[in-house]
């Protein structure tokens, strides 16, 4: 670890720092679990928030709360936090977005996170491997911000969009400074850090779900976007659920990413749990596109 952390240009410390991996909560269990497992080795503590709303104040049930069992590995280590969502109609799903991440922070001093702890910042389904975490926290004079360039796929691990996934962070803890949020907060990001599967579900009930329920609902412009078949035909193309073009791209980019997303045949460099476990979820896998009606 020594001449790993020296490659980066940062010094060895006697002994690691705590870590907590720190999460809001919507419905999905799979990727819950292939990061936990990935991230069990090197995690203090586990903090979880799950409110009984979606962004878009529609209700929710408490998914974790009914599927804890499945988590016994991690029961000692675990803080989970309910909050119940303030559902008003019309509002912007950022509002209460923001509300559910100023809840984890307190969330956050009641798992016992102090100073100089590393804090991970990411969604459920931004991933760091566990050799970057392993990194950090054994690494001293690390940035105090810093982001993960991730791996970027959508549906499974057959469609790699780009590597231009960066929102997901590790910060060194500071009381009073630190704050949870999901943008761009500093100019440094450690490369190859892990994965971003955005919408790798095993039941079409839970893409139709999730498109209902996250910030970006404004993008279903019809409502036969929502129709299983059409979800699923969209699945096993790659092609975009919600019809549109990418958001934050030049001129240049849009044309290259214009189209379904090419197949990506590798099943090297991914989370190891999914490895060792590949008929539970070939749903991730290349060449396994159906999904459950769930």
């Amino acid at each position: 670890m020594e001449n790993l952390c020296k490659l980066h240009g940062w010094g060895i410390r006697e002994y690691p720092r705590r870590v907590y991996d720190a999460v809001l909560f919507s419905n999905e269990i799979e990727i819950l679990t292939l990061r936990w497992k990935e991230l069990y080795p090197y995690i203090t503590q586990f903090v979880l928030l799950e409110s009984n709303s979606t962004f878009t104040g529609l209700p929710k049930p408490l998914v974790f709360g009914s599927n804890r069992d499945k988590f016994k590995f991690i029961e000692p280590r675990l803080t989970y936090g309910k909050i119940g969502g303030r559902f008003k109609k019309g509002e912007n799903p950022f509002i209460e977005e923001a509300y559910q991440r100023v809840a984890l922070d307190q969330l956050l001093k009641i798992a016992g996170i102090s100073d100089d702890d590393l804090l991970i910042m990411s969604d459920v389904d931004e991933i760091p491997s566990a050799h970057t975490i392993n990194l950090l926290r054994w690494c001293d004079d690390i940035p105090p911000i810093l982001h993960l360039q991730l791996r970027n796929y959508i549906y499974s691990f057959e469609f790699l969009v780009d590597n231009n996934s960066w929102r997901s962070s590790v910060h060194t803890y500071q009381t009073g400074k630190t704050r949870y949020a999901h943008y761009r907060q500093s100019d440094v990001l450690l490369a190859d850090s892990g994965w971003h599967c955005s919408f790798c579900f095993r039941h079409i009930s839970d893409f139709i779900f999730k498109m209902k329920a996250y910030s970006h609902f404004d993008r279903v412009r019809f409502s036969h976007y929502l129709n299983p078949r059409r979800v699923q035909r969209v699945i096993c193309e790659g092609a975009d659920l919600f019809d549109m073009l990418p958001e934050e791209y030049t001129f240049k980019e849009i044309i290259g990413k214009m189209g379904p997303i090419p197949h990506s045949y590798s099943a090297v460099h991914l989370p190891s749990y999914l490895l060792e476990n590949a008929d539970k979820y070939k749903f991730l896998l290349p060449g396994n596109c159906k999904r459950e009606s769930g």
